[in-house]
C-alpha cells in the first residue's frame, strides 16, 4: 500500500478499532468460493461462501474473522457428515465462532455460509463510492484487517489460500477482480454473472473486487495483459499509467529473475479511495489523482508521483503478494522494499529525473522521524487492528527503504539482487520473515548481513557518526564515534546504550573521484588511518549510509569552501541535512548553516536546492522573530534572486523537467520566505492566467503560482478557485484548486475552508487533508486548532464515525508551548487509538521546536544583522 505524498491528499483514514486477538491454531483454509451480489438501491450486498479447510486438531469450534456481517445460514461438512452451525459473534474481537454438536476430526472439511453485508461509506471493507456524476460503484479495500467486513475469513496474512470469485452485477456494470474473467453470462433478470479464474495462493487482504461503470485502455508487457481502468470520461488520462506499468513489469521480470507471477495486471483509478494505492494481487487500486493524468500538460511532480506509486505497487506483486510477511510486525518487508525499489525502473526509463537524488532526500526525512524519542524500531510487535494500522508509517516505508539502500551499497547491487531473487524463489506463494530475508542476502554476499541489519531493524533511532581528524606523519588519523541522535538536546548529551554496526564510507578532500574507504564501525569508538593530510574527511561518501554525520565547525567551514566541486550532489544534500541536525543539538550555530547555504548560491541541481530551500522555509516559519523578519527576507532574496532571474518565469523550448522543477522550487521560496514583491505579483498574474485557461501556463509552474497567489489572496481569487473545483479537467487540477484553499492568510477565507471541509460537498477522503493543511499553515494554525476543538464531533463523523491520525500529526507543526499543552489536554480526553504514537511525536516536535527557537533565535538575529545584505555578494 502506498500513502501518497501529495500534500493536499489526506492519508489513509484510520478507524477507532476495538481490541482483537489472533485466530486459534485449529484450522487453515485451502480455497474460498465466493459469490457477491451488490445491491446499489439498498447499499448492501448478498454473499455466498464455501471455504475448504484443513482441520488441524479435534475441535467443535472453528473461529473466523468477521465484522459487520449478518450470518443467515451456516453449515460445516466433514467426513461426509453435514452439521448446522451455531454462530456466536464476538464483535469487540471482530470474530465469529462456528460451533457444531459433533466434534470435527483432523483432515479436510468444508464451511458454507450465506450472509449479508453493508456497502459502507467508510472507504474500507466492501464500500460504496461515487464518480463526479453521482454514479455509484462498489470496491474493496482490505489491508490490513478489513477483508472480514466483506466475507467471514481467516483474515491473517499467514493463512494463504486460493480464491474462486463470482460477482452478480447490474447489466450496465463492469466487474473486475484478481483473476481473469472465466465466463460472463446473462442473468438473473437485469443482471449478469461474472465468474473469475481461480487465483494464485494469496492472503485475504489481497482479495479485490470493483463493480461499476468503468472504461479502460490496454497494453501488455512480456506477454502479460495490462489494463488501466477509470470511471467514465477519463480514459484519455490513462496512457502514461499504462506506459509506466509496461516499463515496470519488464524491469521487474529481469530484476527478480522471476516472471510476473499472475495472469494479468489491472490498475483502477477511483475517485473515492483512502490510501494512495493498494497492491491487490493482479488488481491494483489507486486514488485516481496518482494514476490518471494529462500526459501532455500534467506537472513534472505529478508525473514522477504517478510513476513511483505505480512502480511501488507493481513491485509488491513479487514482494508482498508472491512472498508475504508471516505477520504484520514484518510489514516493513513489504513496504520498505517496495519503496526502496520503486525508483529503479523509473530511473532506468527516465534518467533525467534524477530519482536517485530524491531517494537521498527521502532518507533525510526518515532520519528526521528517527530523531524523535517517540520513534519506533522498524520491527514492532502489533496484535490489535489499531496497533497494526499504526505500523503503516514513515518508519515502515521511509526508514526501511533507506536502510535497504545502505545495505545494497554495502553488499554491492548485484550481490543484493542475487540475494533478493533467491529469497523470492525460495518463498514463492508462501510467507517469510525478516530472518529469511537476511539469510538469503548473507548467503549471496558472504557478508554479515544477519549481524548488521538487526541493529538497524530491532532498535529505534539512528546513530550520529562523529568524526575528528588529525594530520601526522603524512597521514590522517580519523577517529569515529557513534551515539544515538536525538533532536532533544538533553537526551543527545546524555548519550544512550544503543550500538549499531554501521557501514561507514570515508572520503578525503584530496581523494580521486569516486575513491573512498569503507569500514564497518561496530564499537562506540574506532580509529582509522587514511593516506595523506586533508582539511576534511567526509564520513558518508556517496550518501548511502543511514546515519547522521557529525563534523567539527572548522570541518564544515572547510567543506563549504569548495562544496560544489568536492562533493557530489547526493553528498551535498546529506551535508546540508547533517549540518542542520548539528544545529538542532547545538553542535553548530545557525550562522554556520547559513554560511554553508551561501556557499551554494551557484547551486543548480534541483534536489540540492530543494533540500536547502526546505530548511530556509522552516527557519522563516519558526525561528525568525518579528524584529528580524525583514532582514531574513532580504537575505533570502539576495541568496536566490540571481538563480531566479537566470531561470525566469517562462519555460524555454526543450527545457528539461529538472529545470522546470528547479524554477518552481526557487520561485516558491523567494515568494514564501523572501516575500519578494515582484515574484508575488508575477505569481498572481500567472495564477489568473492559468485559471482563465489552464493549458496556457506550464502546469508545473501554474500549480506553484496558484498556491503563492493564495498567500495574499483576496475573496475574488477564492471564489475563482471554488468555481474551478466543479469544472476541473483532471484530478490534478482539482487537487491543486482544493489544496490552495488552505494556503490563504485571510482568517475569513480560512474559516470558509474549514466550514467547507466538513460539508457534504467534500469527499470523505479530502476532509482531513483540508483541515490539516490549515493547521500546518502558519497563518491559520491557531484558527484551525480552535476549529478542530469546536467541531471534533463533526470531524469524528467523517467516514461514518471514523477518524485518522492526520489531524493529530498536523498539530506537530505548532511551535508554541501553550498550544502544545492544549493539544496534550485535548487528546487526553478525545482519544484516537490509531494515533497514540503520532500524538507523542507531535508533542515532542512542538517541544523540540520551542527549544530550538530559544537556543538559536538570538544567534540568528545576530548573524542576520551582519549578513542580511551579503548573500548576493558571495
Amino acid at each position: 500500500m502506498k500513502r501518497t505524498s501529495l500534500m493536499f491528499v489526506c492519508a489513509l483514514l484510520l478507524a477507532t478499532f476495538a481490541s482483537a486477538q489472533r485466530l486459534p491454531d485449529t484450522a487453515t483454509p485451502d480455497n474460498y468460493q465466493l459469490i457477491f451480489a451488490p445491491n446499489f438501491s439498498k447499499d448492501n450486498f448478498a454473499g455466498m461462501e464455501t471455504i475448504k479447510i484443513q482441520v488441524l486438531k479435534p475441535t467443535s469450534k472453528i473461529v473466523l474473522n468477521a465484522a459487520d456481517i449478518d450470518f443467515q445460514e451456516a453449515q460445516i461438512t466433514s467426513r461426509g457428515q453435514t452439521q448446522k452451525v451455531d454462530v456466536t459473534l464476538q464483535k469487540d474481537q471482530e470474530m465469529a465462532t462456528l460451533s457444531v454438536e459433533k466434534e470435527l476430526q483432523p483432515g479436510p472439511a468444508t464451511i458454507r455460509i450465506r450472509f449479508m453485508g453493508v456497502l459502507n461509506n467508510e472507504l474500507r471493507g466492501f464500500y460504496l463510492g461515487k464518480d463526479e456524476n453521482g454514479k455509484k460503484y462498489a470496491v474493496t479495500q482490505f489491508e490490513a484487517t478489513d477483508a472480514r467486513r466483506a466475507f467471514p475469513s481467516f483474515d491473517e496474512p499467514a493463512y494463504k489460500a486460493t480464491f474462486d470469485i463470482t460477482v452478480i452485477a447490474d447489466r450496465a456494470h463492469t466487474a473486475i477482480s484478481n483473476g481473469q474473467v472465466l465466463s460472463d453470462t446473462p442473468g438473473p433478470v437485469g443482471k449478469h454473472t461474472i465468474q473469475f479464474k481461480t487465483t494464485a495462493k494469496m492472503s485475504s487482504y489481497l482479495v479485490a473486487i470493483a463493480v461499476g461503470e468503468f472504461e479502460y485502455i490496454e497494453g501488455k508487457a512480456d506477454g502479460i495483459p495490462i489494463r488501466v481502468y477509470s470511471t467514465p470520461g477519463k480514459k484519455n488520462l490513462s496512457p502514461f499509467a499504462l506506459a509506466t506499468a509496461e516499463q515496470c513489469v519488464r524491469y521487474f521480470d529481469k530484476y527478480f529473475g522471476v516472471k510476473y507471477p499472475f495472469e494479468k495486471l489491472d490498475l483502477v483509478g477511483l475517485p473515492d479511495f483512502a490510501a494512495g494505492a493498494m497492491e491487490n494481487t493482479g488488481l491494483i487500486t489507486f486514488r485516481e489523482v496518482v494514476l490518471l493524468l494529462d500526459d501532455q500538460h500534467g506537472s513534472v511532480d505529478l508525473h514522477k508521483e504517478v510513476a513511483e506509486v505505480i512502480s511501488h505497487e507493481i513491485a509488491h506483486q513479487w514482494f508482498g503478494d508472491l512472498v508475504t510477511m508471516q505477520w504484520w510486525d514484518d510489514v516493513w518487508l513489504n513496504e520498505g522494499f517496495a519503496t526502496w525499489l520503486s525508483s529503479k525502473p523509473i530511473e532506468a526509463w527516465k534518467p533525467a529525473w534524477n530519482l536517485q537524488l530524491d531517494d537521498v532526500l527521502d532518507s533525510g526525512g526518515s532520519l528526521n522521524v528517527d530523531a524523535l524519542n517517540n520513534t519506533r524500531p522498524i520491527h514492532q510487535a502489533a496484535e490489535t487492528p489499531a496497533q497494526i494500522q499504526e505500523l503503516f508509517d514513515g518508519i515502515a516505508y521511509g526508514k526501511a527503504a533507506a536502510v535497504l539502500r545502505m545495505l545494497e551499497a554495502y553488499l554491492g547491487p548485484e550481490a543484493f539482487r542475487v540475494g533478493v531473487a533467491a529469497y523470492i524463489k525460495q518463498h514463492s506463494y508462501g510467507n517469510a520473515t525478516a530472518g529469511d530475508f537476511w539469510s538469503a542476502l548473507a548467503t549471496a554476499s558472504k557478508k554479515p548481513v544477519d549481524q548488521i541489519m538487526p541493529t538497524f531493524v530491532g532498535q529505534p533511532g539512528a546513530p550520529m557518526v562523529s568524526v575528528t581528524t588529525q594530520c601526522s606523519g603524512g597521514s590522517t588519523k580519523v577517529q569515529l564515534s557513534q551515539q544515538r541522535y536525538f533532536y532533544d538536546r538533553s537526551l543527545f548529551e546524555q548519550g544512550s546504550k544503543e550500538l549499531w554496526q554501521v557501514p561507514v564510507c570515508m572520503k578525503q578532500a584530496s581523494a580521486a573521484k569516486g575513491q573512498q574507504k569503507c569500514q564497518l564501525l561496530t564499537s562506540k569508538e574506532a580509529t582509522f588511518t587514511l593516506p595523506g593530510c586533508s582539511p576534511w574527511v567526509l564520513v558518508n561518501a556517496g550518501a548511502a549510509g543511514y546515519y547522521r554525520s557529525g563534523y567539527q565547525p572548522e570541518a564544515v567551514r572547510a567543506l563549504a569552501k569548495n562544496v560544489k566541486t568536492d562533493l557530489t550532489p547526493a553528498e551535498r544534500i546529506r551535508l546540508l541535512s547533517d549540518s542542520w541536525a548539528a544545529v538542532r543539538v547545538g553542535r553548530l550555530q545557525i550562522g554556520d548553516y547559513l554560511a554553508l547555504s551561501q556557499g551554494l548560491a551557484s547551486e543548480r541541481t534541483r534536489a540540492v536546492v530543494s533540500q536547502l530551500t526546505g530548511q530556509l522555509e522552516y527557519i522563516g516559519d519558526y525561528l525568525v522573530n518579528d524584529a528580524d523578519r525583514q532582514d531574513y527576507q532580504q537575505w533570502v532574496r539576495n541568496l536566490l534572486t540571481p538563480i531566479g532571474k537566470e531561470l525566469g518565469w517562462q519555460p524555454r523550448p526543450g527545457e528539461s523537467d529538472e529545470i522546470k522543477s528547479l524554477r518552481t522550487t526557487v520561485l516558491r521560496t523567494l515568494a514564501y520566505s523572501g516575500r519578494d514583491p515582484e515574484v508575488l505579483a508575477h505569481a498572481r498574474k500567472l495564477a489568473d492566467q492559468a485559471l482563465e485557461n489552464p493549458n496556457s501556463v506550464d502546469r508545473t509552474l501554474a500549480n506553484t503560482a496558484i498556491g503563492l497567489a493564495a498567500l495574499d489572496g483576496d475573496q475574488a481569487l477564492y471564489e475563482k478557485l471554488v468555481g474551478h473545483l466543479k469544472n476541473a479537467k483532471s484530478p490534478e487540477e482539482y487537487y491543486v484548486y482544493l489544496g490552495s484553499l488552505t494556503q490563504f492568510s485571510d482568517p475569513k477565507l480560512l474559516e470558509r475552508t474549514l466550514e467547507y471541509s466538513i460539508s457534504p460537498e467534500v469527499r470523505t477522503q479530502d476532509t482531513l487533508g483540508l483541515i490539516s493543511g490549515i493547521l500546518e499553515n502558519p497563518a491559520g494554525g491557531r484558527q484551525g486548532w480552535d476549529f478542530v476543538r469546536g467541531h471534533w464531533g463533526d470531524i469524528e463523523k467523517v467516514g461514518g464515525g471514523f477518524t485518522s491520525g492526520e489531524v493529530v500529526a498536523a498539530t506537530g507543526a505548532f511551535c508554541d508551548a501553550g498550544m502544545r499543552d492544549e493539544v496534550k489536554d485535548f487528546f487526553a480526553t478525545h482519544k484516537v487509538p490509531t494515533a497514540e504514537r503520532t500524538l507523542k511525536q507531535s508533542l515532542e516536535r512542538m517541544t523540540n521546536c520551542v527549544d530550538l527557537k530559544s537556543q538559536q533565535q538570538t544567534q540568528l538575529a545576530s548573524w542576520l544583522q551582519q549578513h542580511a545584505t551579503a548573500a548576493g555578494a558571495e
